[in-house]
């Protein structure tokens, strides 16, 4: 049997190299929770759109997102030979929504779709655990995949009220998506101080004391693990309170300003200082949306302008 195993990121390649699992594979390189999704069926027009917001806003080489990320994609593509394609992701926000993006992809360039099965992966994979997980992969049905493609839709819209629903559903053999999704959400301002929520932890953590970049990541990592980010999108959101004024950085270490305290006491709002204009959420365009989050509801809520 011809198999395509689909991996996400680079790092969990030696361990399924080890194991010696049988087919082709192909690395899904983009981070899909962070900056702009652009709202269309058409892969070459997504894949242009995604090249010049990453340039522009994120410092990413559009030629190397060509080469590294869609030269990648372009293996996933109708084979003679194909007769399964294995979807190997985890269970947090980083992982789930390229899961859902790969899905869509699929079901565009397939007319006809092979046994399409998925494998929800431990965080740190080890080649014991590609041999022990590949015998009890997940069949997805026809209704798995429509259902990833309507919360992949929803992402990509300009509201994001569709997105918030499915947070609220049965989403079928996805049983991570309503934890990674309202995880998504609480990324939008919330309601009292314009914060996000790792905005918000990153200063309260650095409201008891300073801390080394990595040791404040680490401690992310433990507290917050639903969101599965890098030091690639951390080090952009430091560097964003950084320039805004909330931090400053003294010796390689991170500390909190008097404004950061102020907006952490609900004195002064982060929106004021940080500049939205270009700042996205899926499709959810922040200088333009009404929507934050409001904790205590735990939901998205409309602010009057």
């Amino acid at each position: 049997m011809s198999y395509l195993h689909v991996l996400n990121g680079d790092a969990v390649l030696p361990a399924f190299h080890q194991s010696k699992l049988p087919g082709e594979f192909v690395v899904c390189r983009e981070v899909l929770c962070e900056g702009k999704v652009k709202n269309t069926q058409d892969p070459d027009v997504f894949f242009q759109s995604r090249a010049k917001h990453l340039e522009f806003h994120y410092g990413i080489d559009k030629q190397s997102y060509y080469t590294q990320v869609v030269q990648e994609l372009e293996k996933l593509k109708p084979s003679g030979s194909l007769q399964e394609i294995i979807l190997w992701f985890d269970s947090d926000l980083f992982c789930q929504f390229n899961l859902l993006f790969i899905i869509h992809l699929i079901r565009q360039r397939f007319k006809v779709l092979p046994l399409i099965s998925m494998v929800d992966i431990p965080r740190h994979p080890t080649a014991e655990n590609y041999l022990q997980l590949f015998d009890t992969r997940t069949t997805l049905t026809d209704t798995d995949l429509e259902i990833a493609d309507d919360i992949w839709d929803a992402l990509c819209l300009e509201t994001p009220q569709a997105l918030e629903l499915f947070a609220h559903l049965n989403n079928g053999q996805f049983k991570h998506m309503s934890t990674a999704i309202t995880a998504h959400l609480a990324r939008f301002p919330n309601t009292e101080n314009g914060l996000s929520s790792i905005q918000e932890f990153f200063l309260k953590r650095l409201q008891m004391g300073e801390y080394r970049w990595q040791d404040l990541y680490k401690l992310f990592w433990d507290s917050m693990p639903d969101y599965g980010f890098g030091d690639f999108q951390l080090d952009i959101m430091t560097n964003r309170m950084i320039k805004v004024g909330v931090l400053e950085q003294d010796d390689q270490k991170l500390k909190i300003t008097s404004l950061g305290l102020e907006i952490l006491a609900n004195e002064e709002n982060y929106l004021d200082y940080a500049p939205m204009e270009h700042r996205w959420l899926g499709g959810v365009r922040l200088k333009t949306s009404p929507w934050r989050w409001n904790k205590k509801l735990g939901r998205l809520v409309a602010m009057q302008k």
